[in-house]
């Protein structure tokens, strides 16, 4: 469950996740808090990670990486809004990231890079989703070494979120 920002919209979504914690549903589910304004604690949640929101409107220059990159001729999803590239150095995967369209922006996730790679990685997939879907923001979320490595990449730091999960 993704929430919504504004007054009436938390009262909303708190009797929303409410009624899903009263229904006992199986194994562990979560909520993003797009707008970290919502303390489930009360309610059984676990915080499980507390990001920042990243945006990156017009990418600039080029990767400084030895890494090649691709894009997977199948994914997860099939779809035109969807793509997933894959970095390989020589044979070897040492890189990757998924970029998904929807709601007039670029949404980049699963990013996977070594450290000393990290940001010529992001600053490579702002490129490949510029290409991908041109004159489209991109945007995302990190915390720690990763969203370190999106801002020295070119990112902008936005708003704070927050994901709880819960154990049945």
């Amino acid at each position: 469950m993704t929430t919504a920002a504004g007054e009436e919209a938390v009262a909303e979504q708190r009797k929303a996740i409410e009624a899903l914690a009263a229904s006992h549903l199986p194994g562990r589910w979560a909520v993003k808090d797009s707008f970290n304004q919502l303390d489930l604690g009360r309610l059984g949640f676990d915080v499980l990670i507390e990001a920042t929101w990243i945006r990156n409107t017009m990418p600039a220059g080029e990767a400084a990486s030895d890494i090649v990159w691709t894009r997977a001729a199948k994914g997860p999803v099939e779809s035109p809004d969807f793509a997933l590239f894959e970095g390989r150095r020589g044979f070897q995967l040492v890189a990757g990231g998924m970029l998904y369209r929807a709601d007039g922006v670029v949404g980049l996730t699963n990013v996977v890079a070594e450290a000393a790679d990290a940001v010529a990685v992001w600053r490579s997939l702002a490129l490949l989703a510029a290409r991908t879907f041109p004159m489209t923001p991109l945007v995302g979320y990190e915390s720690g070494a990763e969203l370190g490595a999106a801002l020295d990449a070119g990112f902008e730091a936005g708003d704070p979120l927050t994901v709880w999960v819960r154990s049945a």
